[in-house]
């Protein structure tokens, strides 16, 4: 890898990336607002009805496979997993004498569950019981917390490993494989049984509003850190 630094993306972009982490965050407190006022939306149950079999509906549709897939996929957002790869990251980084990125990543990681630990018992909306669950689960529902631990560590992970890489191409990959994880992950949750398609939907919201906000954040500590 080579040692020269990535160029900072130009600062048009900046009022963008803040544009975008405003509306995600916007989008996820309507999402909370609502539930806490006690609305619900019609299609939360028409998707969780078209994802399994009529007349039974502890089958999901598709083959059989897909249900182990999605079982796969899922726990790439759980606890577990999320902590190894987020350790993993943070052991990398600080190989390579990155301690600020590894700072940032401990803190999407650790603040992610918490914001997701408080919105849920804020918030304690009971998981969905129109089909069978195909998972174990325990608490609440919104936000879903694998998709919004996952977008939070996953997204924040490829951003500061991208700037590593100098290709554009390579940080574009890097960045969209782990979008794709994350969307993914989420998807997996509903079809499972186990979220409504709106609980995945504020989980994304909250978990990339907090990944734009660590990157940010980490940008501006390492130009205040060479000013000094």
């Amino acid at each position: 890898m080579s040692d020269h630094p990535t160029p900072a993306p130009p600062v048009r972009i900046w009022p963008l990336l803040a544009l975008l982490a405003a509306s995600l965050t916007a989008l996820g407190g309507y999402l909370a607002d609502e539930l806490i006022e006690g609305t619900s939306w019609a299609i939360d149950p028409t998707i969780l009805l078209g994802l399994r079999t009529p007349g039974d509906l502890s089958r999901p549709i598709g083959p059989a496979w897909l249900q182990q897939s999605a079982v796969d996929i899922s726990a790439l957002g759980g606890f577990t997993l999320m902590w190894l790869f987020g350790i993993a990251g943070l052991i990398w980084l600080l190989a390579i004498r990155k301690r600020a990125e590894a700072g940032w990543i401990a803190a999407s990681m650790i603040g992610s569950a918490v914001i997701d630990a408080l919105l849920k018992h804020w918030i304690g909306r009971p998981r969905p019981t129109l089909v069978p669950h195909l998972v174990q689960v325990e608490n609440a529902s919104f936000p879903s917390g694998h998709a919004m631990t996952s977008a939070a560590v996953y997204l924040t992970l490829a951003l500061m490993l991208a700037e590593g890489v100098q290709s554009r191409a390579g940080r574009l990959a890097l960045v969209g494989f782990s979008a794709a994880l994350v969307v993914l992950i989420g998807c997996s949750r509903v079809y499972l049984g186990v979220h409504w398609p709106s609980d995945v939907l504020g989980g994304w919201c909250f978990g990339a509003a907090w990944a734009l906000a660590v990157f940010a954040a980490n940008r501006w500590w390492r130009r205040h850190s060479a000013a000094r």
